[in-house]
């Protein structure tokens, strides 16, 4: 591994400082790409205009006429912690604009696979819709939306994923990531995607004169839903993403948050008034994207729509358990993950420069978070299959994959499809995170392809871990009350979390579970307390590592903490 330090533009540093900025935090924020004070404004004035959407216009015309005429609106949404999200805010939504019989239908990962199947689309038309309105889904629909419209549907997609090479036939396509939309946030989650489209139905509404004889409703009781979809999908954290995150949290730490946001808070044993971006990744979010991989994502959907904090309280614990049983099938998958891993390269060799792992037992609805886990720790562009469940599919791999910068995961699969036709059934995804399907009995040769592909996009420098850190702390930094400072700020993925970096005496090191390094460590001549998770080798007794501020609380005593994450010897 090698740890780099990010360079800090003296002049925006500077100019942050003499604004107020807290010294630290300006040299944080300098690194970050942050010139001026304007850009930490997160005010709701200072979010970006829903006109500049493309396709929001027309998607207000389209959902305020279908509430005019009294339709039946249906969403389809995704089942991970941005398409619950998206979903919620979509129903709570179009309830408080006047929307008097709005539903939605989630699809089964096993047995409907994801997006808007033809399938999906009778369903709906089953239940009498009228519209058919997708969250975090629908770009790369062509034939569900085709076999909806023949339905009779009118369809509205909004979603985030980057499109193919088509675009579905829908009457209307709210994606930032379309053609011709120039949206300055093309990393928005699909849960802000819906959000936006929310503003721009009020504003016509309002246009319409729906709202003169009465308050206009406040959609900014949404932000903590759209906070928590946002830093679950792991989202880059633009300004506009931090601005609705910054939003959000601030409800939720005022207590302004639903019931089922509250519940679960509890059930992670977390507060929601010193709520901050870890809550939303590691704790509510995994859980609700836990119902979508084991169980059935409607579960957390409705713990996000019902008011009844007594419901709210019973699903959440529900959704707990399903992650605790998530968490024991995810530790036996990694090991056995590792293992398959392992087998690929000598001790001494490095390992290949993607991974492709399958076994018969592994569990489909995990395989992500284990080609996650894998990632990190080979630093290799990972995906992990899973026999399908679906009938009458049980030929077929379902595969998740994760990857490194530098490897543009959807991209890649773009042309592993183009140079092994036939092999990819369907795929789709991000830069970083990307699925597909494919034939039990191509799985060499999508390896193959995949490795190649790989080995043409990847160099030696790309292959090596690299850690990004904000280099020494200073003494005077080492404080408890600073580490609320910073946990005060809207951190994640694009937006690093700080994280410091320099040699450092190791005073005394012990194993802990038998699977943790606790550490006494001496940072410029004062011992502190520290911890590296899953490190179990010991450390040599001067190292330079790269380590977090964390408060530790024990017996109701806070005390300072160094959380390690990385070491260059």
């Amino acid at each position: 591994m090698k740890l780099l330090i990010r360079e800090v533009p003296p002049r925006s540093a500077w100019t942050l400082e003499q604004a107020g900025i807290h010294p630290l935090l300006a040299r944080l924020y300098a690194a970050r790409g942050v010139r001026s004070r304007d850009e930490l404004d997160d005010g709701l004035e200072r979010l970006l205009p829903p006109d500049t959407l493309k396709g929001s216009h027309e998607a207000a015309l389209l959902l305020a006429d279908a509430i005019a005429r009294g339709d039946r609106l249906c969403i389809v949404a995704d089942y991970d912690c941005d398409g619950a999200t998206a979903c919620a805010v979509g129903v709570r939504g179009l309830r408080m604009l006047g929307a008097e019989r709005v539903g939605y239908l989630v699809p089964d990962r096993v047995v409907d696979g994801y997006g808007l199947t033809p399938a999906i689309a009778e369903r709906v038309r089953a239940q009498g819709a009228d519209v058919l309105i997708t969250v975090d889904n629908g770009i790369a629909s062509l034939e569900g939306v085709q076999r909806a419209q023949a339905l009779g549907l009118q369809v509205l997609v909004t979603d985030h994923h980057l499109p193919g090479p088509a675009l579905p036939a829908a009457e209307v396509i709210v994606n930032p990531n379309q053609p011709g939309c120039a949206f300055e946030s093309k990393s928005i989650a699909g849960v802000g995607v819906m959000f936006y489209v929310l503003l721009a139905l009020r504003a016509e509404l309002r246009q319409r004169g729906r709202f003169n004889a009465q308050p206009q409703p406040r959609l900014d009781t949404l932000l903590p839903l759209v906070a928590l979809g946002t830093v679950a999908d792991v989202v880059r954290l633009d300004a506009n993403n931090r601005r609705l995150v910054a939003q959000g949290l601030k409800r939720v730490r005022s207590g302004h948050l639903p019931a089922g946001m509250s519940a679960l808070f509890r059930a992670a044993a977390r507060e929601p008034q010193r709520a901050n971006t870890f809550d939303f990744g590691f704790a509510l979010g995994p859980r609700l994207n836990a119902a979508g991989r084991l169980s059935d994502m409607t579960l957390g959907i409705e713990c996000l729509l019902t008011d009844d904090p007594l419901r709210a309280e019973a699903l959440a614990r529900q959704l707990d358990g399903i992650n605790r049983e998530r968490r024991v099938i995810e530790a036996d998958m990694r090991e056995t993950a590792l293992q398959l891993a392992e087998s690929l390269f000598e001790e001494d060799q490095e390992p290949p420069a993607a991974l492709c792992l399958f076994d018969p037992e592994f569990h489909e609805g995990v395989v992500g978070i284990v080609a996650s886990r894998l990632k990190d720790r080979l630093h290799r562009p990972t995906f992990v299959f899973a026999a399908s469940s679906a009938p009458g599919k049980e030929h077929e791999l379902k595969g998740s994959g994760r990857s490194i910068a530098g490897f543009h995961l959807r991209d890649a699969l773009d042309l592993v499809a183009k140079r092994a036709p036939g092999v990819l059934l369907r795929f789709g995804g991000h830069a970083m995170a990307a699925g597909c399907t494919i034939a039990e009995e191509d799985f060499e040769v999508f390896e193959a392809t995949l490795n190649q592909v790989a080995l043409e996009w990847l160099d030696a420098s790309t292959l090596q871990r690299q850690l990004e850190t904000d280099g020494p702390l200073p003494p005077d930094y080492r404080r408890l009350e600073l580490v609320d400072v910073l946990q005060q700020e809207v951190w994640g993925q694009g937006f690093a979390p700080p994280l410091f970096c320099e040699e450092l005496d190791v005073v005394s090191q012990r194993l802990v579970a038998e699977r943790h390094l606790s550490l006494k460590l001496r940072h410029q001549g004062q011992t502190v307390e520290g911890i590296w998770f899953n490190r179990t080798e010991p450390l040599p007794a001067r190292a330079r590592l790269a380590y977090r501020l964390e408060a530790d609380e024990w017996q109701g005593v806070r005390r300072l903490r160094f959380l390690v994450e990385g070491a260059e010897f």
